[in-house]
Parts: C-alpha cells; sequence; structure tokens
C-alpha cells in the first residue's frame, strides 16, 4: 500500500500568502533594505537582488554618466535572479535610471524590464512618485536629490514632462554611491526647510534610493504642513497597492495613513 502525505498535493505558500515582492538594487546601495524593513505586513515578504556597480564615483557629471552607463548590463542579472524565486511582483530599487531621459526615457526603461519578467507586475520610482504627488493633488514640487547636476536635470525632465510644476531642486552632489547613504539627517532637514520649502510648493520629494529620509519626513510632513516623499516610501506604497494590499501603516508618513 503506497503511503501518502499532505505534502503530495500542492499547498498553498504561508510565508508571502499575500505577495513576495522581488526589489532590484544597485550593490552600493545598503538604504533601500532598511526602508522596506520598516513596512511590515503580514503576508508580505521582500526579496532583494542587487546588481553589480562597476564604479561608486559619482563627483562630476561625466562621473555619473559613467556610472550609469556601467550598471545598464548588469540591471538584467539581477531581475532573472529574483524570478527564479517566484516572486508576484519586481520592484525596482534605484532611482536615477527610471528618471533618466524623461517621460520618453522612463518608457523605454518600463518596455525593456517588462519584456523580461513578462506578466508581473512593475512598479518604478519615477512612476510611484507620479502615484504619490497625484494622490495628494500636487502640481508644484520642489525636489531633493543626492545628485549631481546632470542628474537633477533628467529628474525635472521626468516631472515637468509628467505634468509638475518643478518650483525648486536641491542636489546634495554626493561624491560616491555609496557615500549617499552618509549624508546626515542636519544636511537633509537644513535642504527640506531652509531652500526648498515654500508658499509657492505644494510637495516636496526625495529622489535617490540610498539616500533614506523615512524616519526624517513624516516629521517635516507634519511641520511644514505639506506632503513630503521618499523615493523609498512612495515606491513600496506604490508597489503595495498595485497587489492590493491596502493596509495603513503609522509612522511612515501621510501617503500610507491616508491613501
Amino acid at each position: 500500500m503506497t503511503q501518502t502525505s499532505d505534502f503530495d498535493e500542492p499547498q498553498e505558500p504561508w510565508l508571502g500568502l499575500r505577495a513576495r515582492i522581488g526589489v532590484v538594487i544597485p550593490s552600493t546601495n545598503t538604504a533601500v533594505e532598511y526602508d522596506c524593513q520598516q513596512i511590515r505586513v503580514p503576508g508580505v515578504t521582500w526579496h532583494f537582488g542587487r546588481f553589480f556597480t562597476p564604479t561608486t564615483n559619482l563627483a562630476s557629471d561625466n562621473a555619473f554618466l559613467a556610472f550609469l552607463e556601467g550598471i545598464r548590463a548588469t540591471i538584467p542579472d539581477a531581475v532573472k535572479v529574483l524570478m527564479s524565486a517566484e516572486i508576484t511582483h519586481i520592484m525596482m530599487g534605484m532611482s536615477a535610471e527610471t528618471f533618466w531621459g524623461g517621460v520618453a526615457g522612463n518608457e523605454e526603461f518600463l518596455k525593456a524590464v517588462k519584456a523580461q519578467i513578462g506578466g508581473l507586475g512593475l512598479t518604478t520610482g519615477a512612476n510611484a512618485m507620479v502615484d504619490a504627488l497625484n494622490a495628494f493633488g500636487a502640481k508644484r514640487i520642489a525636489v531633493l536629490t543626492p545628485y549631481q547636476p546632470v542628474g537633477d536635470r533628467q529628474v525635472m525632465d521626468f516631472f515637468s514632462g509628467s505634468g509638475f510644476s518643478v518650483v525648486r531642486v536641491k542636489g546634495l552632489r554626493s561624491r560616491t554611491a555609496t557615500s549617499i547613504v552618509d549624508t546626515p539627517r542636519s544636511a537633509v532637514i537644513s535642504a527640506v526647510v531652509r531652500e526648498l520649502d515654500g508658499d509657492d510648493v505644494d510637495a516636496i520629494v526625495q529622489v535617490g534610493t540610498n539616500l533614506s529620509t523615512g524616519d526624517l519626513f513624516p516629521t517635516l510632513e507634519q511641520m511644514l504642513g505639506k506632503p513630503c516623499l521618499p523615493i523609498n516610501v512612495a515606491t513600496t506604497w506604490s508597489a503595495l497597492r498595485s497587489l492590493g494590499v491596502r493596509d495603513p501603516i503609522a509612522g511612515r508618513g501621510r501617503l500610507f495613513e491616508e491613501f
């Protein structure tokens, strides 16, 4: 007589029952994992895959361009590795590449990734920011970046092409991809309060996924009386909402509490 067990039949997953989100990040990034780990939702798991960054130098416009050129060849491998875990959604935990080339460049980036992942859902930082700003009805924005001027211009072009008025941009000009995460909190607060905020701004957004502001921006949001949106918070919010996960989360700002 053949012995059977409960495991002979296909089982429903219990870990990641609601979603298994694969997060693609640069090898130099140490902020995205931290920010995702603050978003604790029952039945949702985060799975990180790194793509190699051949250079970390961001000290000039030319160095920034070389950095981007180097990662374009390595991103697909990280996506391929993540998909082997049978994840249910892909979230791109990088920023500059999703803004590059404005709206048209973003569409090309989306097209390339979708060709690789097939029917899986896809969330990028640039598109998540648009969704978040639209949720608040914001039209006039100020932007904080860790980039050199060449990166700031790409971000401005994307937001302008997406229907927003970019009132001010503050680029912190980090010299390496790894040093972005070490930006002093005082520098972030000073930039937001003294240089970006104003009566002519509906919302303040932060791009650059290795610049973690998820712990700071909820307080600044209350102090300034307007949405303050970190890219990692917006991206995790957009990914979860696209999967039908609508749990409110306290302490990460109005975006997760209200929408």
